[in-house]
């Protein structure tokens, strides 16, 4: 994982509906930028409709919440229009976001070792500094870990 106190790496991805994201909008605001496997997964789904139950509360403490992951923006649209996901998904098929932010890695699962995202949230305080690094997600209990 990054280091806390270090730069967040700058990056720029499009979200669900094509519109380009870059850390950059970002500046003079706190960012909550999650990475997950995969939409509409049961462990992916808890955590983003935990996200979506606390919006309220980032919103209030002057947090924006982000998510990313390697799904397309087709599959974004889908989860967040079945789960009323009220911020935006970036769609990193290239796992350039993921690799900067070491969210892609060597993972095991049912005893098998693979490639793949490795379930990782940053905050970035609005300098763009790292100010908190959460590797061991609580996906159903997720703002509790932030807030």
């Amino acid at each position: 994982m990054l280091a806390i106190g270090t730069q967040a790496p700058y990056f720029e991805g499009c979200d669900e509906n094509g519109r380009l994201i870059k850390l950059s909008d970002y500046a003079g605001r706190k960012l909550v930028l999650y990475f997950y496997p995969k939409d509409s997964t049961p462990g992916c789904t808890a955590e983003a409709c935990d996200l979506r139950d606390n919006y309220h509360r980032f919103l209030h403490e002057g947090y924006e919440v982000l998510g990313v992951s390697k799904d397309s923006a087709a599959s974004h649209q889908r989860f967040i229009a079945k789960y009323e996901l009220p911020f935006h998904l970036i769609s990193d098929p290239d796992c350039v976001i993921l690799k900067a932010y070491e969210a892609w890695g060597e993972k095991k699962m049912y005893g098998k070792t693979s490639l793949g995202t490795l379930r990782t949230t940053y905050v970035i305080s609005e300098q763009g500094v790292i100010i908190n690094a959460i590797g061991k997600v609580d996906t159903k209990h997720h703002t509790d870990q932030l807030l």
